[in-house]
């Protein structure tokens, strides 16, 4: 499929062992790292240590979505059809339930708002990993003063050796796109690098990332969490000293602590689903017209803790879903930021 991006350098094609089940993989040419197809476990490709700054984003052909207003936002979702014991039930639910809360809560307009689901009939709105890297392209290009961005993923997550020495737990994250099989997943330096550094100031990402391993998936300074009981602030800059925060804006994160145990949901086609992240984060935006950052991932976290159930969302989506999933593992919500800030006062808003 070709939508007439311009593609990354391509290099050679690589074989590597999957590093939990020990089968052959061919990894796509330039590939840092892949998926196996039969334990889904992600895999370094050895020898691929392309830094950041070295990667080709593609340029979103003309007319890859439509608007360009001052509010705008990438919502994905990946159920994996198809793919022997991965296949989720509740990604494409999380992304219409999202654009609906984007565009009847905070105005987002709808031609703002580009969708990748493997649904979608249109090649260029699959989401396959280089139409995901033209959407991180588009979301950013020419984010000016007043601009707020959104960048939603939901599917499956992974980790994978690190080998730049810019991660303090050794491990990169990654999302794993239609095609990770193939063409291999997008690592959290080449997230980083899309839409975290060309943020400049007065612009302000909001990215909710509902998959495993996500917790850090952009690769963002600080991390906050509550597991002594009160939000507090880590600091998660890497030991290298490598720069890993905006141009100037403001970019947030918020995703889930994981157990690491992605799986898939099997309920019966007749009932609709959501990720539990996703829901857990819409609910306490519904129920909280005021939140700040503190409140809004309290209320997360006690919907979290009540387990799957009901939806209960507003909107003509919400009332068609009848159940929660947990297919991310995600135990709490987090929440990582290019800077530190009191999150008992500022005010939550897209």
């Amino acid at each position: 499929m070709d939508c007439g991006g311009r593609r990354p350098s391509q290099g050679p094609a690589a074989t590597v062992r999957c590093r939990q089940c020990s089968a052959g993989i061919t990894a796509a040419p330039g590939a840092r790292a892949v998926q196996c197809m039969q334990c889904s476990c992600v895999t370094r490709v050895r020898g691929q240590r392309l830094r950041p700054s070295q990667m080709m984003i593609p340029q979103p052909p003309p007319g890859f979505c439509g608007g360009r207003g001052k509010k705008r936002a990438v919502l994905i979702g990946i159920k994996y059809t198809g793919r022997r014991n991965c296949e989720l039930r509740g990604p494409i639910n999380d992304v219409k339930c999202m654009k609906y809360m984007l565009t009847e809560r905070f105005g987002f307009p709808n031609d703002c708002v580009l969708i990748l689901t493997d649904e979608e009939r249109n090649p260029c709105r699959l989401p396959t990993k280089e139409n995901i890297r033209m959407a991180m392209h588009w979301l950013v290009q020419g984010c000016s003063y007043g601009d707020s961005l959104v960048f939603q993923f939901s599917g499956m997550g992974a980790q994978v050796p690190d080998e730049d020495g810019d991660e303090r737990d050794g491990m990169d994250e990654a999302i794993c796109p239609m095609d990770s099989c193939q063409q291999g997943p997008i690592l959290d330096d080449e997230i980083n690098e899309a839409i975290v550094r060309p943020l400049v100031p007065g612009v302000k990402l909001h990215a909710i990332v509902d998959a495993c391993h996500s917790g850090t998936v952009l690769d963002l300074p600080y991390l906050c969490t509550s597991k002594t009981g009160c939000w507090k602030w880590v600091d998660e800059r890497p030991p290298t000293g490598v720069c890993k925060g905006t141009n100037g804006g403001q970019a947030v994160l918020i995703s889930g602590s994981s157990n690491g145990k992605s799986r898939p949901v099997s309920i019966p086609d007749a009932y609709a689903t959501m990720g539990a992240m996703t829901h857990s984060f819409i609910r306490a935006v519904e129920c909280q017209p005021r939140a700040t950052y503190a409140s809004l991932l309290t209320s997360m976290k006690n919907t979290m803790r009540e387990g799957a159930g009901n939806c209960n969302l507003q909107g003509p989506v919400g009332s068609s879903i009848r159940k929660v999933a947990n297919f991310s593992g995600v135990e709490e919500p987090q929440l990582s930021s290019a800077r530190v800030f009191d999150l008992t006062r500022e005010p939550f808003c897209m």
